[in-house]
């Protein structure tokens, strides 16, 4: 029998203006490329831990490939966390903030990601990746932690 594993993700809200960067993934399962089924949504930059980087250098790598942005490590801090389960998948998330965004994203993996958006935190599009909206639901709320 094979020994399920929790994995360590993360998503990176970036503001700008009171509007969050949020990306729509490709309707195709396979394209869109998450383990907690998020074809379809609209999703904050992020991705997976990997082995010896901090939760910053993975924001920091992860927002780089995405959308071609290159964010300063020291504007990037942790801010929620919680913990993602859907039949197949088992993610801790940590949540990221950056509120200092110096270009403006680009589509960098078109077949996992097919556009970028920024959306005002009042009006967010649908359907949104639950994990993301998780993160903004914990900092417009100011807490930490959402199980």
């Amino acid at each position: 029998m094979e020994t399920k594993k929790v994995g360590a993700g993360f998503g990176i809200m970036i503001l700008r203006d009171n509007k969050v960067l949020l990306g729509q993934r490709h309707i195709d399962p396979e394209k869109a490329d998450s383990e907690l089924n998020g074809e379809g949504t609209w999703t904050m930059p992020g991705g997976k831990l990997e082995f010896g980087e901090s939760f910053e250098e993975g924001a920091v790598r992860e927002v780089q490939e995405e959308t071609g942005i290159d964010l300063d490590i020291k504007d990037v801090k942790v801010i929620s966390l919680s913990n993602d389960m859907v039949p197949t998948a088992h993610f801790v998330t940590i949540g990221l903030l950056c509120l200092n965004c110096p270009q403006d994203p680009k589509v960098m993996e078109p077949d996992e990601i097919t556009q970028w958006n920024w959306f005002d935190l009042e009006n967010l599009p649908e359907p949104l990746f639950e994990p993301s909206r998780k993160i903004i639901q914990n900092y417009l709320s100011g807490v930490f932690y959402n199980g």
